[in-house]
Formats: C-alpha cells, sequence, structure tokens
C-alpha cells in the first residue's frame, strides 16, 4: 500500500469519526467517540472482551503499522466503521511495536463485569475508561522494556533571563524519572551544553513547554535527540506545585537533604510529575531521592565526541562493539544500567572515583569472595522493576516473587561481605572500602518481617498472571486450604463426611450423593431410616425425600458444604486476591527500603564486575592526580583488543601516551620503581600537544579514543 492511499484512507476515516457521538451511534459506538474525543492524540485501544479493538482513522493508521488485517465492523453515518484488534493476551507485542514507531497508546479498559451492565438493561453499556496513556516514555512492563538500559522521562524548562547563569549564560533545567525504577535525577546546563547532557542522559521522551515552539535556539539543540518529543502546557512548569508534590512523594517536609534546588529545576520536577499523573491516571509511580550529576560533578561530554568515542552504542546504534560491552561482566540487568550510567556520566571528583576503585582492588584481592557474590547476584532479578509495576497496580505474583528472590540474594551478599571482615586476623589487615562498608549498611536491612512474609506465602512456582491463582503456598492460609481442598477434592470431602454420618447413626449403608435436582443429599433404605428420624439424630438430620425403597435427608453442615463446594474455585481465587493485594501493600509500606536495596545491589554489582574484569584482562588501577600529567604504559583498546582475540588475528600491540610529564622521572601509585622512556621517545617529557601522523588503517583513532 503507498503511503499517499494510507494518507488518504486515514483522511476518509476522520472525516467519518467526526461527527458527534449522538449522530446516530449505537450505545457502544457512542461511547468510543466520547472517550476517543477525550484523547485525540493517542491511538485507542477499546477492550471488548479478548480484544483490543481499533476504530476510525486509529484502526487504519494501527494496521499499516502494526501489520494487520483492517476490516470493518457496523456502520456510522451511513458508511463502514474501519476496524482492526489485537488479542489482549499478545498486547505487549503490539504495544512494543507501536511505541517504537513514536505511537502514543490510551488503553481503554471494562471497568466492570458484563453481568453486571446487563442488570440496567438490555442496551446497557460495559463501563469502560482509560486507565493509563502509553508513551516511550512511561513504559514499565519487562517485555518493552532493554534489561540493560533505562528508559528516562525527561522534563526540560528554560530558566527565565532572570534567573540565567553567569555572564549571562542561559541555563535549562533538566528533570528525569525513569518510572519502571524509580531512579530520579536533577540538574541544570547551559544552551551550550543542553546537547550534551541530553546525550548523556538519553531519555526516550522529552517534555518542554509549548511556550518553547519559537525559540529556534532552544528548538535547535532539542532536534540532535533522537527521543520523542511531548508539548505540555506551560502551566504545568509549576515550581512551588513541583516542590509540593515531590514533598509528598518522598514523604519530607523539607528537601534540603537532597541539595538546593533552583526554582527552574522545581518548575521542570513539577512539569514532570504532572505528566506522570496524567499518564497514568493518578496512579504515583516509585521515586527514589534525587540525584545531582549535571555540573562540574561529572565530565561532560558533547554529542559529537561521545558517538565518536562509541561509549555505550556503536557507530551503528547498536550495543555490540562499544566500550560497554566489551567492559560488560555484570550478571544483572541492574549491574549493568548502573556501569552503563557510570560510563556515561564519568565522575570528576578524584576522592570519589578512589573510593570506587578502593572497592574494586578490594574484590579484585580477595577471588573467593569475588565468586560467592557473583554467584549470589546471579538469582537476583531485577527488584526495581518489579517494585514498579507493584505501585502501579500492573504487578504479577512473580514480581512480588522477584522481590522475595532479591531480598535473598541480597542478604546473601551482605553476610558475604561481613563474613569477609570477621575472618581477617592479621592486624595490619583492616576491614571494607567505605564503598562496600556502605553497601553491607544498606543490605542489612533485607533480612526481615517482609522476606519472612514474602517466604512463608509465596509458592516456587509462580504464574505470570494473578488471576490464575495457585500462587500462595500450601499451609500459609487454614481457609484458602479448605477451599481448594474442596475445588479439587470433593469427592474425597463427600466420603469423609459419608464415613462420619455412618459411625454416629450406625447405618452402615447410609450414602451421601449428589443430583442436578436435590444437590447433595444423604440416602439410607428405608429398613434402615429409623435411627435417623428417631432422637438425637432427627435434629441433625432433616427428611428431605420418600422414594418406594429409600428416604433421603439432610444437614445443616451437609447444605454448607455444597455451597462452599460449589463456590469453591471462586472463593480460592478471591482469596489468593486478598494475599496478593496484602503482600503487594507491605512492598509499597518498605518501598525506600527495597529502592536502597535495589541500588547497592546494582552497585556491587558493577563492583565485582570490574574486578573480574581486571583479573581477566589484565588491567591495572589507574593513579589519579591533581595536576596535568597523562602518562599510560602499555595502553590497549578493550574493544579493539577483544575483537582481535575473538577473530584470532593475533594480540593487540600496547602503545604509550606520555603528555604534561614534569620531569624524566615518571612516578607510580607505589613509587617503587622507575619507568623508563618508552623505545624511540625522544620529544620534549613536557609536552602537552602530540602530533600523530601515519598512513591509513595505521591505527592512529584507536590510538586516540583508547586514551580519550
Amino acid at each position: 500500500m503507498s503511503r499517499k492511499n494510507d494518507t488518504d484512507k486515514v483522511n476518509e476515516a476522520k472525516k467519518r469519526s467526526g461527527a458527534k457521538a449522538g449522530a446516530g451511534a449505537t450505545p457502544s459506538m457512542a461511547q468510543y467517540l466520547e472517550i476517543k474525543a477525550a484523547n485525540p492524540d493517542s491511538l485507542l485501544w477499546y477492550r471488548m472482551g479478548d480484544f483490543y479493538e481499533l476504530f476510525f482513522e486509529d484502526a487504519v493508521t494501527a494496521s499499516a503499522a502494526l501489520g494487520i488485517v483492517l476490516t470493518k465492523r457496523g456502520k456510522h453515518l451511513g458508511e463502514d466503521i474501519p476496524m482492526c484488534g489485537v488479542p489482549v493476551v499478545r498486547a505487549d507485542e503490539y504495544l512494543e511495536r507501536l511505541i517504537r514507531q513514536g505511537y502514543r497508546v490510551a488503553v481503554c479498559e471494562q471497568l466492570e463485569d458484563p453481568a453486571e451492565a446487563r442488570k440496567r438493561g438490555a442496551k446497557a453499556v460495559v463501563h469502560r475508561d482509560v486507565v493509563r496513556l502509553v508513551t516511550p516514555g512511561t513504559l514499565t512492563e519487562e517485555t518493552l522494556l532493554e534489561a540493560n538500559a533505562r528508559n528516562y522521562l525527561t522534563a526540560i524548562f528554560p530558566a527565565p533571563d532572570a534567573v540565567s547563569g553567569p555572564a549571562g549564560e542561559r541555563r535549562i533545567a533538566l528533570a528525569s524519572l525513569d518510572i519502571s525504577t524509580g531512579e530520579f535525577e536533577v540538574g541544570s546546563a547551559s544552551l551550550v551544553d543542553l546537547p550534551g547532557e541530553l546525550a548523556r542522559l538519553a531519555p526516550r521522551e522529552i517534555l518542554t513547554p509549548d511556550s518553547t515552539a519559537a525559540d529556534q535556539l532552544f528548538e535547535r539543540a532539542l532536534a540532535l535527540s533522537p527521543a520523542a518529543r511531548t508539548p505540555l502546557p506551560a502551566a504545568h512548569y509549576d515550581s512551588r506545585s513541583g516542590e509540593r508534590d515531590l514533598k509528598t512523594r518522598l514523604g519530607v517536609g523539607d528537601l534540603r537533604a537532597f541539595g538546593e534546588f533552583t526554582r527552574p529545576e522545581l518548575a521542570a520536577i513539577g512539569g514532570l510529575l504532572k505528566y506522570v499523573d496524567l499518564t497514568q491516571i493518578g496512579k504515583k509511580p516509585v521515586i527514589r531521592p534525587p540525584r545531582r550529576l549535571a555540573g562540574e560533578a561529572i565530565l561532560l561530554i558533547d554529542p559529537a565526541s561521545r558517538a565518536s568515542l562509541e561509549l555505550t552504542r556503536s557507530a551503528s546504534g547498536e550495543r555490540k562493539g562499544s566500550l560497554l560491552s566489551a567492559v560488560d561482566r555484570t550478571v544483572t540487568g541492574a549491574g549493568s544500567r548502573e556501569l552503563a550510567a557510570r560510563l556515561a556520566s564519568p565522575l570528576t571528583d578524584i576522592p570519589a572515583i578512589n573510593a570506587r576503585l578502593d572497592a574494586v582492588s578490594h574484590m579484585l584481592g580477595e577471588p573467593a569472595l569475588r565468586e560467592d557474590v557473583r554467584a549470589a547476584l546471579s538469582g537476583a532479578p531485577d527488584i526495581a522493576r518489579a517494585i514498579s509495576r507493584l505501585s502501579f497496580g500492573r504487578g504479577s505474583p512473580r514480581d512480588l516473587g522477584f522481590v522475595r528472590d532479591g531480598l535473598i540474594a541480597a542478604t546473601k551478599c551482605a553476610g558475604l561481605l561481613s563474613d569477609s571482615v570477621r575472618a581477617v586476623s592479621l592486624p595490619s589487615e583492616i576491614g571494607l572500602p567505605s564503598e562496600l562498608a556502605d553497601i553491607v549498611d544498606r543490605l542489612s536491612v533485607a533480612a526481615g518481617p517482609l522476606l519472612d512474609e514474602l517466604s512463608s506465602a509465596l509458592g516456587d512456582e509462580l504464574p505470570v498472571n494473578r488471576r490464575d491463582g495457585g500462587f500462595v503456598r500450601v499451609g500459609y492460609l487454614a481457609e484458602l486450604d479448605e477451599a481448594r481442598r474442596l475445588k479439587e477434592d470433593a469427592r474425597q470431602v463427600l466420603a469423609e463426611l459419608e464415613t462420619r454420618y455412618r459411625d454416629e447413626t450406625g447405618v452402615k449403608s447410609l450414602k451421601v450423593r449428589q443430583n442436578n435436582i436435590l444437590g447433595f443429599f444423604i440416602e439410607v433404605t428405608q429398613a434402615n431410616a429409623g435411627p435417623l428420624t428417631s432422637a438425637p439424630h432427627d435434629k441433625i438430620f432433616r427428611h428431605r425425600q420418600t422414594m418406594a425403597n429409600a428416604m433421603r435427608f439432610v444437614t445443616d453442615e451437609l447444605v454448607e458444604t455444597e455451597g462452599r463446594v460449589a463456590t469453591a474455585g471462586e472463593r480460592a481465587l478471591a482469596l489468593e486476591q486478598d494475599v496478593f493485594n496484602d503482600l503487594a501493600r507491605r512492598v509499597g509500606d518498605s518501598e525506600q527500603d527495597l529502592c536502597n536495596i535495589a541500588a547497592s545491589l546494582a552497585e556491587l554489582d558493577v563492583t565485582a564486575a570490574l574486578a573480574e574484569l581486571a583479573e581477566r584482562e589484565d588491567y591495572a588501577r589507574p593513579h589519579l592526580s591533581n595536576d596535568q600529567t597523562f602518562e599510560i604504559r602499555g595502553g590497549r583498546h578493550p574493544v579493539v583488543e577483544q575483537s582481535l582475540k575473538a577473530a584470532r588475528e593475533g594480540p593487540f600491540i600496547e602503545n604509550d601516551c606520555l603528555l604534561g610529564l614534569a620531569n624524566d622521572e615518571p612516578y607510580t601509585q607505589s613509587g617503587e620503581y622507575d619507568a623508563p622512556r618508552p623505545p624511540g621517545f625522544d620529544d620534549n617529557r613536557a609536552a602537552r600537544i602530540w602530533l600523530v601522523t601515519g598512513p591509513n588503517m595505521a591505527g592512529k583513532s584507536t590510538f586516540l579514543r583508547q586514551n580519550a
């Protein structure tokens, strides 16, 4: 189908759906048109039974985007209504394809049982409404997200001229939130540095005030980012609302514990949180305390340099072939995301860098500990994303299981690190470095009532959907066990009653039976009916029916049992839903502790992974100083070296780079040896500029990148 034909069909469909809902529409179609009118910028997924159906121009657009059949359903204003649909069970698959093509989707669900609607009349329509707007920056489903990449939603607010930076430098406030994990970052950048800051954050969706549309410089800076753009009313960027909402979300009365926020930054926060409220229809996301990494705390890299260095993506846009791919030895998705964030945002504070290096050195020097920690981490699911789904009401029993298993892994890791300190016996040895000690402190809260409750309540094999039931462990809730027993073995229940009634009455031929008319009943021959019609049993066994050769009775207990058996399945499922809701509430109550645990596991994974990398690739710890000396001895390019190994094309030839040396005596961290000059190195040792020459494919760009 040509693009022109597609456009013509969309325009025709728009004309057909443009009429008011009341003009000749069926009740169901009138409801659809009313909901669609409230969500004009989104494809409306209208739930009908086991399908999400799309009509009019949405159907034409979606059928072309998804490659599914475009059909028709009924008429509106005398013309056929275009229609297509996707099955609910495959909704995530189709959502992903639409979101990747830049579409927004409004998910409209049935909010009542059809049986309830029928009580209002034969033509009553099931109540429906939009429960969520799905956009590139608001994804939470595991199937829609990359396990090893953040999914930032970034709100941008240009500061007014009155609050610009030094020398009239125009400042831009940014607030970024990954609602799938709660990771939250706030900062500011100059307009010149904005493209570099957006390249560092790599958001999936950018929110901007609609009042900036005419600002050419601002629009030009944003155009360098591939993220989806969503304009918002300027009124959403209210600093007072942003401050108030953030305090409420974090449960604090003062934000100063998290740093000093400017009014433009609070305005950006306000726009961000307002958009989250709009897209999630009032459901609140998990939000971690905001981090401030922008400015002088990190090294700002412009987009061109970042792309050239291929830090997290290769020139083709793939992860493979990047520096991240070459150095990533993490064993969890959260750890991989943390490593990517560190590569994208290199620290500039030497004490902070050395603290990280101390932790890596410790893990490098303890190979047995490192192996045990990595083994424990490999069983740690993505707690942060599980918590987020539970907070939005989209969680499953498996998400509860992820929290449980993550807490188990956290408890084990904390124990391993603590035990390694207790094993220290020599006075000259010391405990854990500060980074690891802090991780142990945050992981220590994992072993507690929540873990005990989740372990007691959840089974080993958990279903994907809570509506399937079967996820609560046997023995956790006696009432549930009884309902399951009635559901799964009604015959055994009746046999037990039959045996007891025989013992109580002495009638060995007594039988408990069932039919579609009487339900459950007790049957004895007329010759043996005496004990049931005489005291004391006549007060328990009530006569129900007399047959030619038999008499039938019921008891209150039998009637009650019949009712329980008839509703056992529904009762068991309802009880499991109650258990799920209670456990989800408990997880929500421990939200911040769980976020800290998730972050600590990710940091520990990165630390252990870098130690593993250093051992396997024979990497050395750098010595950092505040002077202008740059000395690399035996430098190697990780990506090129590993590519050569994989292709078995020989070793990477090491090379040196010495810039700005103050004298001829190069130092090392230990200061125990003097490194000679490289062979043929006759340049001034204090030189800070090298001119690198050579033929094509001689390795000039490799040399530049490995030292950059």
